[in-house]
């Protein structure tokens, strides 16, 4: 079986248990507070929900006990809604107040008025003062609820001794002592007129109802889907990889400022080395001319070892000497 046509039946089964759990506990009519003291006086609002889906509620008819008469019975008005009160002659009479009562109210009706009914999935309330009430047991309230379709709903069973669920079930007054604390703290809340008890099991009872039908409705779709198209059912799909988020772009190196300039070393100002002036070489005395000896021997300029010519100061004495091999050839010739 797939996924999905699984998933359609859990649904639907838990849709089911909860409509079977939910309408109990909206169906019938109750009395509220469910307890109320002895010899006293008290308010109760009888609650009547609609259980049809397609009438309204138009009469509600709740018969008082007649083995637990009640002296005082009266009303609370209810907008759009007529209210009659029957009273009965009594088997035994009964005294209030010091006096002898032989009849008292056995039923009480309301009709809805044109617009007033009940619609379905809506709930009306019903509001009654009694006392002073029977001083030990309970006093069951049965109940006809009549629909604008002619049915009739008989709220008219009575509890058991074991406890035993009931499909049409009576409302049901316990009648309790209050706790000698209570009474001590409070001695006029047992008689003062109460209010009807919160909303809160009829509301959850509602709210689990309408879940119940949308868990039903969404099974059946689903089921039906799958029956229509049974190969999308048969493999659940890969889930896709998730992208891997995109690595932060990093900010360029900022860049690095240029290293100042350094300075150019101060030129050292180097002394400049007057190179001592060598010598002049003496000069080679030429060769007496044999072609022509009265020519003058060409004297070679000395140069330093450096190769640069001596300084103009040091090459006169090497003409001097030149001149005094020229005489000494002349004087030898001579001879």
């Amino acid at each position: 079986m797939s996924l999905l046509k699984r998933s359609a039946l859990v649904a639907a089964t838990v849709g089911g248990l909860m409509l079977a759990l939910a309408a109990p506990a909206a169906a019938h009519v109750t009395v509220n507070p469910d307890t109320a003291a002895p010899g006293g006086y008290a308010k109760v609002t009888f609650r009547v929900p609609n259980e049809s889906d397609t009438a309204d509620t138009t009469k509600v008819e709740v018969n008082l006990p007649a083995n637990a008469p009640v002296a005082s019975v009266s009303v609370k008005p209810v907008p759009g809604w007529t209210a009659q009160a029957v009273k009965s002659k009594l088997a035994s009479p009964i005294e209030a107040h010091g006096t002898k009562i032989t009849e008292a109210v056995s039923k009480i009706t309301w009709t809805a008025q044109s617009g007033a009914a009940v619609k379905p999935g809506q709930f009306q309330e019903f509001d009654v003062s009694l006392g002073p009430l029977p001083q030990t047991g309970q006093m069951v309230f049965k109940t006809l609820q009549t629909y604008s379709d002619g049915s009739i709903v008989r709220w008219i069973e009575e509890p058991t001794t074991d406890g035993a669920e009931l499909e049409s079930p009576a409302p049901v007054l316990k009648l309790a002592a209050a706790p000698a604390s209570a009474a001590a703290a409070a001695p006029a809340a047992a008689t003062a007129p109460t209010g009807g008890s919160s909303d809160g099991p009829d509301a959850i009872s509602i709210a689990g109802l309408i879940a119940g039908l949308l868990a039903l409705i969404l099974g059946l779709l689903a089921y039906a889907r799958a029956g229509r198209n049974p190969a999308a059912v048969a493999a659940p799909a890969t889930p896709a990889t998730p992208a891997k988020p995109a690595t932060p772009t990093k900010s360029a190196t900022p860049a690095k400022s240029a290293a100042p300039a350094k300075s150019a070393a101060p030129a050292k100002s180097a002394p400049a080395k007057s190179a001592p002036a060598k010598s002049a070489a003496p000069a080679e005395s030429a060769a007496p001319a044999t072609d022509s000896p009265g020519a003058p021997a060409t004297s070679t300029t000395a140069k330093s070892a450096t190769g640069t010519p001596a300084a103009e100061t040091s090459a006169k004495p090497a003409q001097s000497a030149g001149d005094a091999a020229e005489e000494a050839a002349e004087s030898t010739a001579r001879s």
